[in-house]
C-alpha cells in the first residue's frame, strides 16, 4: 500500500504442536500496524496445520505454524492482501547474530486455494477428482531449511478470501508479496525474530521467477529489510517466451490458461482483446481453468496443446500477442531482468530445461551483472532432456537443492559471494 493504514487491528498469533493432532492458541494480541510504504502490515494471524512428516525425513516437520494474513500491494501498487505460513523452527540457530528469516518463494499449482503454496503443506499430496493429483515439492527444501534453525515464511501471492483471481506468475505482484510476507513476520508479535533479523530470498520455477522479482524491486519498494541474498531457481523470464517454448507441449494448457486469466484480471484493458482473439475453445480453457488444481492427470489438462486452436485466427497466441499493443505492452511487464539487485544472487538453471530455458536465464544473468550485482551462475549439464509429465525442469529441482542451502548459510556467515560475471557459462 503507499496509503498509510492507521488504527488498531487485531491479530490473533498461535502455535500448532506438530506432534499432537490439536492447537494451542496464545491469547489474542492487539497491535498497531508499523505503517510504511508499501505493505507488510499483519490484519491477522492464527493457529495453522501442518502435514505431520515430510517423506524420507524422520520425525515431524520441527517447527510451528501460524497463518497469516497481511497487506501488499498490487501490480499497479494498490492496496491489496496476502496470505501466508510463517514456520518458527523448534530448532536453535547455530549461525551469527539473530535467527534468519527465509522468504520462501514457492510454486502454485492452480488457481484455486486449495492448491495454494502454504495450503498445501498440510497436504503435501493433494488428490482431485477425477483423476488428478498435485504433490508439495517445496516441503522438501524448507525441512531442510528449518532443520537449519531457520525461520521460513511461504507465501500464497493473492488472498483468496477476497474476490479476484490469482495473477499466475505475474512478477510485480510475486515480488510484493515475497517482500510483505518478510516484512510481516518480522512485525509479528511473539515470531521470535528480531526485528533487524537478515533475510533471505529463495524459490524455484515459479517460486524462482517470484524470488528474482522480490530481488529486483527490494531496493525500492523494501529498503529496510536486511535481505543478505536471493537464490533464484529455474525462474521463467518472460510469460511470452514461456508460451512460445511451450507451444504444442502436453499438458501446459491449463498452466497457459493461469497465465492468461492473470493477466485479464491485472490489466483490464486486454479483456476485449482476448474477447476478440480467442474462440470458443480458448475461452472454455480460461473459463475452466479457474479454481483447478494440476499436476497434469485430469481431463483439464487433456486440452489442445497447440494454442493456434484457441484463436479465430489459428495463429499461435505469442503471435497473437506480439501484434496485440495491450497484450504487449502487459506481457512485456512481467520479465525479469530489467533492473539489478542489489544483494547477492545465486541462480540454478538445466541447460535442458524445456519449460524455464537456458538462454534466458542466462540472459537475465547477464543483464544483472551488466547492472553491477554480484552473480554466481549455475548451469546444470547433468540432467538429460526431458518432456511431458515429468520433465526435467521439474526434475532439476532436486539437484538444485544440493549447494543452495549451503550458499544461503554462506551469506549469512558473510562469507563472501561468489562471482561468476566474467565468465558466465
Amino acid at each position: 500500500m503507499k496509503s498509510e493504514r492507521r488504527g488498531w487491528i487485531a491479530a490473533l498469533t498461535g502455535t500448532l504442536i506438530i506432534a499432537g493432532t490439536g492447537a494451542i492458541a496464545a491469547p489474542p494480541v492487539w497491535t498497531e500496524p508499523q505503517s510504511q510504504a508499501g505493505g507488510g502490515d499483519v490484519l491477522r494471524a492464527e493457529a495453522a496445520h501442518l502435514a505431520l512428516t515430510v517423506p524420507g525425513a524422520p520425525g515431524p516437520i520441527p517447527a510451528r505454524s501460524t497463518r497469516v494474513t497481511y497487506t501488499s500491494s498490487t501490480t499497479h501498487d494498490a492496496p491489496t492482501t496476502v496470505v501466508g505460513t510463517y514456520l518458527e523452527p523448534t530448532l536453535p540457530w547455530p549461525g551469527p547474530g539473530p535467527r534468519p528469516l527465509v522468504a520462501y518463494a514457492g510454486g502454485m499449482q492452480g488457481q484455486s486455494p486449495e492448491c495454494a503454496p502454504s495450503a498445501m503443506l498440510s497436504q503435501v499430496v493433494r488428490y482431485q477428482p477425477p483423476a488428478d493429483a498435485v504433490f508439495e515439492y517445496d516441503i522438501i527444501a524448507i525441512y531442510q531449511l528449518l532443520s537449519r534453525g531457520m525461520a521460513v515464511v511461504m507465501t500464497d501471492y493473492h488472498d483468496f478470501g477476497v474476490p479476484g483471481i490469482h495473477s499466475f506468475m505475474n512478477r510485480k505482484t510475486q515480488g510484493y508479496a515475497v517482500l510483505d510476507s518478510a516484512r510481516a513476520v518480522l512485525r509479528l508479535p511473539g515470531s521470535g525474530l528480531d526485528p533487524a533479523s537478515p533475510v533471505i530470498l529463495y524459490g524455484y520455477s515459479q517460486g524462482g521467477m517470484a524470488s528474482a522479482a522480490a530481488a529486483e524491486l527490494h531496493p525500492g519498494y523494501a529498503p529496510e529489510l536486511n535481505v543478505r541474498g536471493a537464490y533464484v531457481g529455474g525462474p521463467p523470464v518472460g510469460l511470452q517466451d514461456y508460451l512460445a517454448r511451450n507451444e504444442g507441449r502436453p499438458g501446459v494448457a491449463p498452466a497457459i490458461a493461469w497465465i492468461l486469466n492473470g493477466i485479464a484480471e491485472d490489466y483490464p484493458e486486454t479483456r476485449p482483446v482476448f474477447e476478440a482473439e480467442l474462440n470458443d475453445t480458448g475461452k472454455a480453457i480460461m473459463r475452466d481453468s479457474i479454481g483447478k488444481c494440476g499436476g497434469g492427470l485430469s481431463n483439464t489438462f487433456v486440452q489442445p496443446p497447440n494454442t493456434s486452436q484457441w484463436t479465430i485466427s489459428g495463429e499461435p497466441l505469442s503471435v497473437v500477442i506480439d501484434r496485440s499493443p495491450e497484450l504487449k505492452r502487459a506481457f512485456d511487464e512481467q520479465r525479469l531482468g530489467g533492473s539489478a539487485p542489489s544483494v547477492p544472487v545465486r541462480i540454478y538453471s538445466a541447460r535442458n530445461d524445456e519449460g524455464a530455458t537456458y538462454p534466458a536465464v542466462r540472459d537475465m544473468a547477464a543483464r544483472w551483472c551488466g547492472g553491477g550485482a554480484a552473480v554466481q551462475m549455475d548451469a546444470d549439464p547433468t540432467l538429460p532432456a526431458m518432456s511431458g509429465f515429468l520433465g526435467t525442469h521439474n526434475l532439476a529441482f532436486f539437484p538444485s537443492l544440493a549447494t543452495s542451502q549451503q550458499w544461503v548459510t554462506d551469506r549469512l556467515a558473510d562469507v563472501p559471494a561468489p562471482v561468476n560475471c566474467g565468465a558466465l557459462p
